[in-house]
């Protein structure tokens, strides 16, 4: 029970991102079913090298810290602060882009709600915000809410063989492109997939009924198990879409909504559409736990032995009783919100700057992990750590090509050097490749 409620609750983040990563693929291709297919398959396969590192990761700090801790232990502390700053614009663009999907799903049953989009997506904002005064209860609902969601989809994905294709949405046999080259500039855009590979190296540290070695069992088998269930999902929508002919999407639906409209009766329908935006919210919950969790740890706080400790303003760090930390709540809500306005709610418009800021962490993470290997002669791992970190770098520079994710990639940037300076204003305090561990274990009052 331990493991279920902890490896689906974990996994939100990337199952979600099934909602619009094989749309924005699509838009990306300009409409060519024809390539969606190998794109997505591209993607899966990038997925699977990052998950092959990430395991190794894992087992080395079976505490938790993912990314930072062996950026940290690598080049030195101050370097954690680029994985750290990549990761507070994660935790904002998935908290914005959770909630666009979220009112994308909820307008495509229900069209009439299309001019209140923004006004929507604002108000799920602030409603998952509201919800996490509450603190960790809810990490059981969603593991509730990613089974539901897989189960519709196998329900949508076994209908769909039964239905005779009629194409809907404007589709193309020209991606603009040769199709490698289409292919190689569409696939980063759909790297949403992975911004949830993360999640649990950082999160074992919440397992503190385990020793070590569960910990690392646990960090392991969510990590395959994300795999197994996004890569299965991912693929079978994709191929089904392809063979239905399901085009780019008008303005108020998706083309996951109108993959199910085509695959399934009009109950089955609104269930699939309602499980789909809990989905949602529930990543956008995931977020507004980590991030201000994230804060609340590199906050000032005086210990019980009276060691002083953080970098950030005390106030970020005060909680609740369930240990919610809400001015840092409110923090993030205000920026999601500014970006999710900005965005005009829509989460197409998000995909791509959310896809190459988490990309920063990865590529830190490996290229540490590398050095490791090189100090330990395992040139076996140092082969596998190449590998992530060529196909990671390679996401980032094609990303970087569009021009737009310069905006995320230099917020992240950003951020880590704010944070570096105040490290350094404060005496270099260690323990920083820490944090995101601490972030995710409960802290004592101060």
């Amino acid at each position: 029970m331990l493991l279920f409620a902890f490896a689906f609750a974990v996994m939100a983040d990337p199952v979600s991102s099934v909602a619009y990563a094989i749309e924005a693929a699509l838009r990306a291709l300009h409409g060519d079913l024809e390539l969606l297919l190998p794109t997505m398959g591209l993607v899966v396969a990038i997925v699977v090298v990052v998950i092959v590192n990430y395991h190794q990761l894992v087992a080395r700090y079976p505490q938790g810290g993912g990314a930072a801790a062996a950026t940290g232990e690598a080049f030195g502390e101050g370097a954690a602060f680029v994985p750290i700053g990549a990761l507070v614009v994660d935790f904002v663009l998935t908290i914005a882009i959770s909630s666009a999907a979220g009112a994308s799903a909820l307008i495509a049953f229900v069209p009439a709600l299309a001019p209140w989009r923004v006004v929507l997506a604002l108000l799920l904002v602030l409603v998952v915000a509201g919800g996490t005064w509450f603190g960790h209860l809810g990490r059981t609902v969603f593991a509730v809410m990613t089974v539901l969601f897989i189960a519709l989809t196998v329900v949508i994905l076994v209908s769909a063989l039964f239905v005779t294709p009629h194409p809907t949405g404007p589709s193309s046999t020209d991606p603009g492109h040769s199709p490698l080259l289409a292919v190689a500039l569409a696939f980063p855009v759909a790297m949403a997939l992975a911004t949830g590979i993360e999640a649990p190296s950082s999160a074992i540290a919440q397992l503190g009924q385990l020793d070590d070695p569960g910990r690392r069992r646990f960090g392991r088998a969510t990590l395959w198990l994300t795999l197994a269930v996004v890569g299965t999902l991912t693929l079978g929508l994709t191929a089904q879409a392809v063979r239905l002919g399901i085009g780019v999407p008008h303005e108020n639906s998706t083309q996951i909504a109108e993959l199910a409209r085509a695959a399934a009766s009009g109950p089955v329908f609104a269930m699939f559409q309602l499980a789909t935006a809990l989905l949602l919210l529930s990543a956008a919950s995931s977020s507004f736990q980590a991030g201000p969790g994230l804060f609340k740890a590199l906050a000032r706080r005086t210990h019980s032995d009276g060691t002083k400790t953080g970098i950030l303003p005390a106030w970020l760090g005060h909680t609740n009783a369930h240990h919610t930390p809400y001015w840092a709540v409110a923090v993030f809500a205000l920026a999601a919100g500014a970006v999710t306005a900005a965005a005009g709610g829509r989460d197409q418009e998000l995909v791509l700057f959310y896809a190459a800021s988490v990309f920063v962490s990865f590529f830190a993470g490996l290229v540490a992990m590398a050095r490791f290997s090189v100090q330990d002669h395992r040139p076996g791992f140092l082969a596998i750590n190449i590998v992530g970190a060529a196909a990671v770098g390679f996401t980032l520079v094609v990303n970087l090509t569009r021009g737009d994710p310069v905006i995320s990639i230099g917020a992240a940037l950003a951020i880590a050097a704010a944070l570096y300076r105040m490290w350094v204003r404060s005496g270099r305090p260690r323990g920083i490749r820490n944090v995101a561990a601490e972030a995710e274990a409960e802290l004592p009052d101060e």
